[in-house]
């Protein structure tokens, strides 16, 4: 008797421990899903006010446009657009930041082949742009030959498809305009470091899109010409000041300018279409950052061309913007 009421405890402790057991599991497993609902709901919230933050970029365009004329719009650093917005206070302690950026103001790759042909006066001024950057390898020929729909080398600096099938593993040259600036880094021999140096300065826009030197930092400007050193560029910013050039003309007409021919001025603006909006939600412990592309049109329409969520922050700051 004895003997079967100890057989009898053994069973009720073991029953008990597989219950125990099974019990902790149940508990973890609901725990889990508690956490993955809480955090699908705070990147759903954080995506939904990234949207606002896009929302409000756009109003911020639109009233920019209406404030000047809409058929000859001045874009420069000093309107309400290209001015730190405070940040939103969100629910649960979050906050909302937008930041509006115009990639006007930076170098655009995509203007180095145009109707299927290389563009000179563009080549020449990446050139001069990576030689004030300390970059000599040269990727300018190199992404003349990824953009051109041909497949002969941009002379003995250029790569077509066979060296990048060379490549382990191997690829092809796009043959396109770029999508995205980060498409650099397929250019053949790409250094990181050049990369990174290179990514505050520059943008891939339609390749007919002209250059606004009133949002250009004074390394961009200092591209239009040899003699146009960083430093005279820099006073151009100054003469600039906070209301920007109201025309080319008025750009070219600067003693800084005199005597560098028709070339160092071609091919500018003084206003903008496109612009870039980061909307960055700090949400519980969630973080988000959209990325949209706006092309503003003379009629006042906003157009969402892209959205990116796979970025780190908005695009590094230029020295020479931290300091204005």
């Amino acid at each position: 008797m004895t003997r079967q009421r100890g057989v009898a405890l053994i069973t009720v402790l073991l029953v008990v421990a597989v219950v125990t057991v099974v019990c902790a599991g149940l508990i973890a497993r609901q725990q889990l899903s508690i956490r993955s609902s809480a955090n699908h709901l705070h990147v759903s919230q954080a995506w939904q006010y990234a949207l606002g933050g896009e929302t409000l970029a756009k109003a911020i365009l639109q009233r920019d446009l209406r404030q000047g004329d809409p058929r000859q719009p001045v874009d420069h650093l000093g309107e309400l657009w290209a001015r730190p917005l405070p940040p939103f206070p969100l629910d649960e302690g979050g906050e909302l930041r937008v930041r509006i950026v115009d990639p006007s103001g930076r170098f655009n790759l995509n203007s180095l082949v145009r109707q299927g042909q290389p563009n000179e006066l563009a080549l020449l001024r990446l050139r001069r742009l990576m030689l004030r950057l300390g970059i000599e390898k040269p990727y300018a020929e190199r992404l003349v030959d990824w953009l051109d729909s041909n497949n002969e080398p941009q002379g003995s600096n250029g790569a077509e498809d066979n060296q990048y099938l060379l490549a382990t593993p191997p690829y092809r040259s796009a043959n396109r305009e770029l999508a995205d600036v980060s498409e650099l880094r397929l250019l053949l021999d790409m250094d990181e470091l050049d990369y990174r140096r290179l990514l505050p300065y520059v943008s891939a826009l339609p390749g007919d899109v002209l250059l606004n030197v009133n949002t250009a930092g004074a390394m961009v400007l200092s591209s239009l010409a040899d003699s146009l050193t960083p430093d005279v560029a820099l006073s151009l910013i100054a003469v600039r000041g906070s209301e920007g050039f109201p025309s080319p003309a008025a750009f070219a007409a600067q003693p800084a300018l005199a005597g560098l021919g028709e070339q160092a001025v071609q091919g500018l603006a003084v206003g903008s279409q496109f612009f870039e909006v980061f909307s960055e939600v700090s949400l519980g412990e969630r973080r988000v950052v959209l990325r949209s592309l706006l092309q503003r049109s003379n009629d006042g329409r906003v157009s969402i061309l892209a959205r990116d969520l796979g970025q780190s922050g908005a695009p590094p700051v230029p020295v020479e913007e931290q300091q204005q």
